[in-house]
C-alpha cells in the first residue's frame, strides 16, 4: 500500500473539522480504534470532535471526505450531537495509545508510542498501518529523549487483546475483511447467541451497512436484541430509507420509542419517509442525495461525488437547488449529471449546466410509473418534489429493484456466491 495517504493522528489534534461549504463545526479531539487478538491492522471507528461549549461528539470516518494539513471535511454539515461516550472495546488513540510502552517483536526492546498513522485499504475502510516509537533513553542520559523511528502495527507486542478473548474478536477479525452483504449471509447462518455476540463487537457505522443488507424480517430479529440506546445509534446510522423501511416493518409503539431516542435532526427524515405509501416515490427515495446550492461549482459537485459512502446511483448526479439545502429543500433548478460535470471547468456553477425534469416524480407516484420513468430518461436516479417544487429526496435503480425481486431473494445465496467467484 502506498504511504501517500496515510496520516499520522497525532497532527490532527486541535485541527478545525468543517462541512461541504466551509463552515467549521468544530475540532478534532481524538481517534477512535478496537484492538484485535489477530496482527491485522485495527479500523479506525471515527474522529471525537469537539464544539462549542467543550461539547464532545463522535463522527464516524465514513462521514470524511477529505484530510487536508489544516482541515478535516466532512460530507455533510448534518452531525449527531449526542456526547461522545467511549465503549468498552474502543480505545482513544491520543488518550490512551500516545506513551504507551510496547515492545519491538524482533529485538525485545522496549519502546513508547509517540504517534499512530492510519491510511484507507481497498474497503475504503481507515485503518493503523504504523507506529512512531521512541526508544528508551540510556540511563546515563535520562534526561535526553530516545530515538524516533517507525515500525509496522504488527512488529510490537503489547497491543493485542488476550487471547482468552479469541473465539467471538477472531470471527469479528475475519468478518472485518468481508463486504457488508457476505457478513449479513454469515450472519443468517449463526446461532442466535452468536449473532448477538457479533452484533454487540461491531461499531454502530458497520452493523448499519450490514444490516441493510439483510431482509426485513432478519433486521427486525436482530434490532430487537439490541438494547434501545444502541438500536437507535444504529438506525441513525442507516440510510435515511433503509432506517424508515426497518422500522415501518414494527410496532407503531416500537417506532415511536426508538423515533424518540433518535437525535431529533436524525429522526425527522426517517419520519417523514414513514408517512409516504410502500410502494411510491415517497416511501422508496432516499432523502439524502447529493444537493448543492445554486452558487455551488462543478470542482465542489465532483468533490462530493468522490464520497466512498455513495452508491454509484446517487453519485451519479448531483440535484441543485435554492436554499435551504437540507430536504425539503428551496425550489428545485434541475440535475447535472456526472459526465457533464466531467466536460465543465472546474470554476463553472453547477445551476449553470443543470438540466431541469419537466416530470420530476411526485411523492405519490406508483412504483410501476417509477420504474417507466427511469427506463424511459435512462436514468439511474430521480428527483422526487413536492407540490412548491422543493426538492424531497431521489428514488435510485437500486431502490426499485429492492421491491421489484422477491421478497426471499436475498436468501438465495445468488450475490454470496457472486462476490466469491
Amino acid at each position: 500500500m502506498s504511504s501517500t495517504n496515510r496520516v499520522f493522528i497525532a497532527r490532527l489534534a486541535g485541527i478545525g473539522v468543517f462541512d461541504p461549504n466551509g463552515d467549521q463545526l468544530g475540532k478534532v479531539r481524538d481517534a477512535v480504534t478496537t484492538l484485535r487478538t489477530d496482527r491485522q491492522p485495527p479500523r479506525v471507528l471515527g474522529l471525537v470532535i469537539e464544539i462549542q461549549h467543550r461539547h464532545r461528539i463522535f463522527v464516524p470516518m465514513g462521514r470524511v471526505t477529505r484530510i487536508e494539513p489544516d482541515a478535516v471535511v466532512l460530507s455533510s454539515g448534518t452531525v449527531n450531537m449526542k456526547r461522545f461516550e467511549r465503549r468498552n472495546n474502543e480505545l482513544l488513540v491520543l488518550g490512551e495509545l500516545l506513551d504507551r510502552t510496547v515492545t519491538i517483536v524482533d529485538s525485545g526492546k522496549p519502546v513508547s508510542i509517540a504517534d499512530v498513522g492510519m491510511e484507507q485499504n481497498r474497503a475504503r475502510d481507515w485503518v493503523i498501518t504504523r507506529l512512531a516509537v521512541r526508544a528508551a533513553a540510556a540511563r546515563l542520559a535520562p534526561r535526553r529523549r530516545g530515538q524516533l523511528f517507525q515500525v509496522a502495527w504488527n512488529e510490537v507486542d503489547g497491543l493485542a487483546l488476550p487471547e482468552h478473548s479469541q473465539g467471538t474478536d477472531a470471527l469479528l477479525a475475519t468478518l472485518s475483511e468481508m463486504r457488508p452483504a457476505d457478513v449479513a449471509h454469515a450472519l443468517r447462518d449463526m446461532p442466535d447467541k452468536r449473532r448477538r455476540e457479533v452484533a454487540a463487537g461491531l461499531d454502530d457505522e458497520r452493523l448499519a451497512d450490514i444490516m441493510q443488507e439483510m431482509s426485513e424480517e432478519d433486521q427486525v430479529e436482530l434490532l430487537h436484541t439490541l438494547a434501545d440506546e444502541r438500536a437507535a445509534d444504529v438506525l441513525e446510522a442507516m440510510d435515511d430509507d433503509d432506517a424508515a423501511d426497518l422500522l415501518g416493518e414494527m410496532t407503531h409503539a416500537d417506532q415511536q420509542r426508538l423515533l424518540e431516542l433518535m437525535e431529533p435532526d436524525e429522526a425527522a427524515p426517517v419520519r417523514r419517509l414513514l408517512s409516504y405509501g410502500d410502494y411510491t416515490a415517497g416511501g422508496l427515495m432516499t432523502s439524502e442525495p447529493v444537493i448543492l446550492l445554486h452558487d455551488a461549482t462543478v470542482a465542489e459537485a465532483l468533490a462530493l461525488v468522490r464520497n466512498p459512502e455513495l452508491s454509484p446511483a446517487l453519485a451519479a448526479q448531483v440535484f441543485v437547488v435554492r436554499p435551504p439545502q437540507a430536504t425539503p429543500t428551496g425550489r428545485f433548478l434541475g440535475t447535472a449529471h456526472i459526465q457533464r460535470l466531467l466536460r465543465e471547468p472546474p470554476s463553472a456553477l453547477v445551476s449553470g449546466i443543470a438540466e431541469r425534469d419537466p416530470d420530476a416524480l411526485r411523492p405519490d407516484t406508483p412504483l410501476d410509473e417509477i420504474t417507466r420513468h427511469l427506463a424511459t430518461y435512462n436514468l439511474v436516479a430521480a428527483p422526487v418534489v413536492d407540490d412548491h417544487d422543493r426538492l424531497l429526496g431521489a428514488v435510485s435503480v437500486d431502490d426499485v429493484l429492492d421491491h421489484l425481486l422477491p421478497e426471499d431473494w436475498r436468501d438465495t445465496g445468488v450475490g454470496h456466491e457472486a462476490s466469491n467467484g
